[in-house]
């Protein structure tokens, strides 16, 4: 179970972040549920956990600093697929994919999204 009901990311450009989040998660099984009327998108696996919307205020969506957003893979084929999908998507690379060294099967890689927040994801499996 979760934690979280929800995590809330700004977006600046929908379309363009639309884009990003359909094709960097769907390697991880997480798909874009439903739009959030003109305000967004909800992403989850079964339920909502990810919302991708404009910021509630009208003012520019701008990163978290020092904020990451994680998410699980189950292989690490699914991290460098990750990784691509959202390179190709506009995002830009913040780690590439590899070993982590603060535990012996930590394999992850790290992008920013089109408004600059930082995503992650990590596979723990062992091997390939």
């Amino acid at each position: 179970m979760s934690i979280f009901n929800h995590i809330s990311l700004g977006a600046n450009d929908l379309v363009k972040s639309r884009a990003f989040y359909d094709a960097a998660l769907a390697p991880l099984g997480i798909k874009n549920i439903a739009p959030m009327g003109e305000s967004g998108f909800l992403y989850g696996v079964d339920h909502p956990e990810l919302l991708i919307t404009k910021p509630r205020d009208g003012q520019p969506a701008t990163m978290a600093n020092g904020g990451t957003v994680g998410f699980k893979a189950a292989t690490r084929a699914a991290v460098r697929e990750f990784h691509a999908a959202a390179l190709a998507h506009g995002g830009t690379c913040d780690g590439e994919p590899g070993p982590r060294s603060f535990t012996p099967t930590a394999y992850a890689a790290y992008v920013r999204d089109p408004v600059g927040n930082k995503l992650c994801v990590y596979c723990f499996a062992d091997g390939e």
